[in-house]
């Protein structure tokens, strides 16, 4: 009997390793391998040459050398050695770009959290009904959902003559390659990913807790502020960061609703790694972005994962 507990056991240890192990899997092949290929780009020194995995280690006189270019990360904050810092145009389009995606997740909470709080509240027959229209627009693709706010924002979209037509204006008013264009492209194309984790979260809430604070005196707003937004802070840290990233790297949508001003991260990479052939350079631009946004995202979910529910309930 014992044997055959052991053997259930050593099973079950075996599968729980084999189902976590998949999604380590996973993030190693497609996440640390190519991290660590783009790192070492960023540390090659091309020369003359067009081989962006040109030699690092050099034997000079029976010793071996290990050459690394940190100047691939150094001009990306300074135009040449010996001038200023924080003068590049790289430095532009990382502000630039964390700009946009700061305004894009407030926008994507702002509008989302209402949605996700319906459909949690609705009825359970109800539901899979609203997800549905939530997933709707990833049935369609990309490149043609923004091109057809092309046609809605344009001097001659839907929305200016709506305008015109109803005589609110005389003539169209330029939306289209503004930094309006390009916030309501990206709060679009991003919403989904921010309601998905904060309904997940708010459908398994314990609504009793809201019973006991009205019971206690609170309002509907104090109850919502004091109970709800704690207890769904794991989905406002996930859906925030499903949002923020891709944002911060976006391409797409600066290169058709963008104007001429608002160079992205994701377009400068871009212009160096195919108009200027310079791979080290664009991967530096890569490494430097992943970590000046992998490390306070992660910083910050550990600090509100040291919050749990019953901190809140008490």
């Amino acid at each position: 009997m014992n044997e055959r507990l052991a053997s259930l056991s050593g099973k079950l240890k075996l599968g729980n390793r084999s189902v976590l192990g998949v999604p380590y899997l996973w993030l190693i092949i497609f996440f640390a391998l190519p991290f660590l290929i783009l790192l070492r780009i960023s540390l090659t020194d091309m020369g003359t040459g067009i081989d962006p995995f040109a030699q690092m280690l050099f034997n000079t006189d029976g010793k071996w050398r290990l050459i690394l270019k940190v100047e691939n990360y150094l001009s990306v904050f300074r135009e040449e050695p010996g001038s200023s810092w924080f003068n590049t145009i790289y430095a532009e389009a990382y502000c630039l770009s964390l700009r946009y995606a700061f305004f894009t997740t407030v926008l994507c909470l702002f509008i989302g959290y209402p949605f996700a709080y319906f459909i949690a509240r609705a009825k359970p027959e109800h539901r899979p009904i609203y997800l549905i229209l939530i997933m709707l627009p990833f049935w369609t693709s990309f490149l043609l959902r923004v091109y057809a706010w092309k046609g809605i924002l344009a001097d001659e979209g839907v929305v200016n003559r709506a305008l015109m037509g109803m005589g609110l204006i005389d003539e169209p008013v330029v939306m289209l390659y503004t930094n309006v264009s390009m916030l309501v492209g990206m709060t679009y194309v991003y919403l989904p990913f921010m309601v998905l984790p904060l309904y997940a979260n708010l459908v398994k809430m314990d609504l009793r807790l809201l019973e006991a604070a009205h019971d206690l005196g609170a309002g509907p707003l104090k109850a919502f502020w004091l109970i709800t937004v704690p207890l769904s802070r794991t989905g406002i840290v996930a859906g925030c960061m499903l949002v923020f990233i891709p944002s911060v790297g976006e391409f797409v949508i600066p290169s058709l609703l963008g104007g001429a001003d608002n160079i992205m991260i994701g377009r400068v990479v871009w212009d160096e790694m195919f108009s200027a052939n310079n791979w080290p350079r664009a991967s530096a631009l890569a490494i430097i972005m992943i970590v000046a946004v992998i490390v306070p995202l992660l910083w910050l979910q550990n600090a509100v994962s040291a919050t749990s529910p019953e901190d809140v309930r008490k």
